[in-house]
């Protein structure tokens, strides 16, 4: 343990982890960053579920909404970036950005805006991190509790083929490329992540591997999620996120210095 490490809001805690004299207070300042297009209806229950504390701040990143996803963001605490260029990894970057300006945190948590994860599983998914066990966490759906009809065949096979892709040229096992992920924002900054869209989650977890960052997975639980999905709600989102997400793990595999 280092002689000093930050407390939620940035300060310094003492040898013993805690900020001040709580010593209930986590050691390390969490944020949170939801990428999130059209959401209004699913994102206050995200919202609700974070726990706070541990988690020191939520970043939405809206990535062009035509509902009132920004408004009931602001309501719910959160901060809201602004995101104009259309796709997930855009509205992730856009986030991160932001962080990177303001205070940037010790542990970013990425959780999807739609409520199909579980935001109370969070100190599951960081405590990995905050044991100082590993610098990504995914979120493994596979392992965990799934609603029935939560995981679409179509997301299934995917990951499947994915997953064994990445062990195959990469040499690990992942059983799955779930959103709901933690990573140190140290890690973050050596992985310099640059998808603007369906290939950031594999993008991550390949870059990882190749800048020999130390991985493991959790389980959580997954549900249905709350409208319609734009990816594998419809088969040319589908495809187009199956195409862009092979793509990445073989141009990584590939590339000798490891992809951008």
């Amino acid at each position: 343990m280092p002689a000093a490490e930050l407390s939620p809001d940035g300060a310094a805690t003492d040898q013993g982890g805690r900020a001040g004299d709580d010593p209930a207070a986590p050691a390390l300042a969490i944020d949170v960053v939801i990428p999130a297009l059209d959401e209004e209806r699913s994102l206050p229950l995200v919202l609700a579920d974070l726990p706070r504390p541990p988690v020191r701040r939520v970043v939405v990143a809206d990535n062009g909404s035509s509902d009132g996803t920004a408004r009931v963001a602001a309501l719910g605490g959160a901060v809201v970036v602004a995101a104009h260029r259309r796709g997930y990894g855009s509205a992730c970057l856009a986030a991160l950005d932001h962080l990177r300006r303001n205070q940037p945190p010790a542990v970013v948590v990425f959780v999807d805006a739609d409520y199909s994860d579980h935001p109370e599983e969070l100190p599951r998914l960081v405590a990995p991190l905050l044991a100082g066990e590993a610098d990504l966490v995914i979120g493994s759906r596979i392992l965990g509790q799934r609603e029935p009809g939560a995981l679409l065949p179509q997301a299934r096979a995917g990951n499947l083929v994915a997953c064994a892709l990445i062990r195959l040229f990469y040499g690990h096992r992942y059983t799955d490329l779930g959103p709901f992920r933690a990573v140190t924002w140290r890690a973050l900054e050596i992985l310099g992540m640059s998808d603007p869209d369906f290939g950031w989650t594999a993008e991550m977890q390949v870059k990882a591997l190749r800048r020999g960052l130390r991985v493991t997975e959790v389980p959580v639980s997954y549900r249905r999620r709350v409208g319609v999905s734009k990816i594998t709600g419809t088969l040319r989102g589908t495809v187009r996120a199956g195409y862009k997400i092979l793509w990445t793990v073989l141009r990584h595999a590939v590339d000798p210095r490891g992809g951008p």
